[in-house]
């Protein structure tokens, strides 16, 4: 078979018009995606799917609070095990459909997928990531109290749940994964970054954390061998000078150039930096090739006619 690739799907690209985030609606966005991933399936690629679940996982968090007079929450890594397999659901489907359209013999599967992280990493003595809705003080100070949350108050609009973003160390189901791969299957898997877990005497306990999707996807790429890791985002292409008058898009970057660009801040935290960051951890653990492009040119920047591509 041919090679393989990574294909990393935001959650926010799921959500094209914030005015309908309904499920129908993330479903038909999914379609469109997966008739790109479906192509390339026809080509002769073999394929493993990730997504973010971002906006997924704080609509179930909300839902989840607004029932809390009848219902207990839900704990995080709950939630991210949920939205896996919802949105494992759509990609699945969708792959499904597409590929009997096409007559192509080929079946998709979700995994729910644990990542190992360590209980020591400094995220969790300094949670960042925030996730749910705005509340007010006196609703922060409760769940603070009651519930064991982290609260900031966040930039006058109101307080919010911030929880640790720790670093990926393991993906637990990954020797399946590599298996059901290497079985001819289309696997959807370690999504929203996984389950974070930590390992104690050698038993696995979920915590609550958030692990970034893009690192995941990198480690994933690492560790089932893939030759490519696509990362898809709201853009065709990386830019420097984003934004400005003398913006400039990149077709081809090498680590060395990724990295200077990096460092002087062309590639910000919240955007594009952890999607460079992830591809550059991908090469330097031996991967061969990173592409960053929208989910709707995914087939063409593959072939080199659009998106950006990160090489050694």
């Amino acid at each position: 078979m041919g090679k393989l690739a990574v294909i990393a799907i935001g959650g926010n690209s799921l959500i094209k018009d914030k005015n309908r985030v309904d499920l129908m609606s993330q479903l038909a966005t999914v379609q469109e995606t997966c008739r790109q991933i479906a192509e390339l399936v026809q080509r002769g690629w073999k394929v493993a799917v990730t997504h973010g679940n971002g906006p997924q996982v704080g609509f179930l968090i909300r839902r989840a609070e607004l029932a809390a007079g009848e219902l207990p929450l839900i704990p995080l890594e709950f939630a991210v095990a949920d939205t896996q397999g919802a949105i494992g659901y759509m990609i699945q489907q969708s792959l499904i459909n597409e590929f009997r359209r096409r007559g192509i013999h080929r079946q998709a599967v979700t995994v729910v997928t644990q990542v190992v992280v360590d209980r020591e990493d400094p995220a969790f003595q300094n949670p960042t990531k925030p996730i749910g809705s705005f509340m007010t003080r006196e609703e922060a100070e409760r769940h603070a109290q009651e519930d064991g949350w982290t609260v900031v108050e966040d930039a006058g609009r109101g307080w919010r749940r911030v929880v640790p973003s720790p670093e990926p160390q393991k993906i637990v189901e990954g020797a399946a994964i590599k298996d059901l791969i290497n079985a001819g299957y289309i696997v959807i898997c370690a999504g929203g970054g996984g389950v974070p877990v930590v390992e104690k005497n050698g038993l696995l306990a979920g915590v609550a954390a958030v692990i970034d999707k893009d690192y995941a996807s990198s480690l994933l790429a690492t560790e089932i061998g893939a030759d490519l890791l696509a990362i898809s985002t709201s853009v065709s292409r990386v830019a420097i000078n984003f934004g400005k008058p003398d913006q400039q898009e990149l077709d081809c970057l090498t680590a060395a150039q990724a990295e200077t660009y990096l460092a002087a801040g062309q590639f910000p935290p919240g955007n594009m930096g952890p999607k460079v960051k992830a591809i550059l951890r991908y090469l330097h653990r031996g991967g061969r090739e990173g592409l960053i492009t929208s989910p709707g040119e995914l087939v063409t920047a593959v072939e080199g006619n659009s998106g950006t591509r990160i090489i050694k």
